[in-house]
């Protein structure tokens, strides 16, 4: 009994640590050093301003797959970016598209847009493999067919990455209704907003927002063809080359939500599975030797992806301790069981009307249906062969 005791406080503890006590550590760390570094300004009068940069050559590169429906307007947005003409390409791929995708690419007639018509349907990484062995500008733009960029979003990006050692740039990502057009950015993902910006401060950046982000073109490294979460990977082989990578909110891009809950719970499964099999592939950010980069991987990463399996084991321990006879399991079961009826709630939308509790009650729902998810993305991992080949979400 000693053991389940002990195991139940190691859980429980680690699912508080990485969703509260570690964003407490990450921004108290942040602001020392954002001190120290006011000081030291202070004393020598160096200047910080980044002068702007727009002479380096850009490839934006898109992959697509059955976008009939909006890789025309993202075409229209890519040419309309406020960046000089001469020293920007755009290239974009139809992986296998069985739709109106490549008639639409084949009505555009600009110097500056390269297409790629790939007739197999073989994922979006090998399609990204092979654009970037064509890429020969200085910095390639990564971003996707239903991603829309602010006129001046590639020009912050280039300011941010033409930086003596930055490697990669991650810009803002905002989500918005498909239908209104309002933004949808909800609780948890401006959470994450903050921790991106206090671990760039701290040089622990992990991964970009896959609708825009920037890298130096010679830091690229390919990945295996089956690989789910680009993004996170190409951002972290830059980073293993000793590279910073840097968040910068200046540069904004928005994106449609997924259309349904049942769309986003498949999507969040996916990269579910993408998790897992990251990593194994990024074993070597467990090394101590990347400093912050190592304590946040472990912290919001690592710890994250396993919360779903420490809230299983939690609850059963919970259970099993009642045997104890102490009172502190039994108001911990209530508690645990009052959490779980709150969620089931919130989902069945039951409290809407009910301003506060009616938004806790949605944020326990989303939590809890996010790692549910996780863990079907888990149990994928474990009993599927992982392809790269697309699973499209609705819009």
């Amino acid at each position: 009994m000693k053991y389940i005791e002990i195991i139940f406080w190691v859980v429980s503890l680690a699912i508080i640590y990485s969703y509260i006590f570690y964003p407490v550590v990450l921004l108290s760390v942040s602001a020392l050093t954002q001190c120290v570094r006011d000081t030291r300004y202070t004393l020598k009068k160096k200047e910080r301003r980044i002068n702007p940069i727009n002479d380096s050559t850009v490839t934006i590169v898109v992959s697509a797959f059955n976008e009939e429906s909006c890789i025309g307007e993202r075409i229209k947005n890519l040419l309309a970016l406020d960046y000089p003409a001469e020293n920007i390409k755009f290239f974009v791929a139809s992986d296998g598209s069985t739709d109106n995708t490549n008639s639409i690419l084949a009505s555009f007639d600009d110097p500056r847009l390269v297409t790629f018509i790939f007739n197999e349907n073989r994922g979006k990484i090998n399609v990204l493999n092979d654009l970037l062995e064509q890429v020969t500008s200085d910095i390639t733009i990564f971003t996707d067919a239903n991603t829309s960029f602010e006129k001046g979003a590639v020009t912050q990006l280039v300011t941010s990455i033409s930086q003596e050692g930055i490697g990669a740039v991650c810009g803002e990502l905002l989500l918005v209704d498909s239908h209104s057009g309002d933004n949808k950015d909800n609780l948890y993902w401006k959470y994450e907003q903050v921790l991106k910006f206090h671990e760039s401060r701290l040089d622990a950046l992990l991964g970009a927002n896959g609708g825009i982000y920037a890298i130096k073109t010679k830091y690229y490294i390919p990945l295996p063809s089956n690989t789910i979460i680009d993004d996170f990977c190409i951002v972290m082989n830059v980073a293993r080359q000793n590279q910073s990578i840097l968040y910068t909110p200046q540069a904004r891009a928005t994106e449609e939500i997924a259309p349904s809950m049942q769309d986003e719970a498949n999507r969040r499964i996916r990269i579910g599975a993408g998790n897992y099999q990251a990593l194994a592939m990024l074993s070597w950010l467990l090394n101590p030797k990347y400093k912050w980069r190592c304590f946040s991987y472990i912290s919001h990463k690592v710890l994250r992806w396993f919360v779903p399996h420490f809230m299983i084991i939690s609850f059963t321990c919970n259970l099993a301790l009642l045997w104890h006879n102490e009172l502190i399991y039994s108001l911990i079961l209530i508690a645990h069981s009052g959490f779980y009826i709150l969620a089931i709630l919130g989902r069945l939308k039951w409290f809407n009307r009910v301003p506060v509790f009616g938004h806790l009650a949605s944020l326990i729902a989303f939590f809890v249906s996010m790692n549910i998810s996780l863990f079907r993305g888990y149990i994928r991992y474990l009993t599927s062969n992982l392809s790269a080949t697309w699973q499209r979400t609705s819009r």
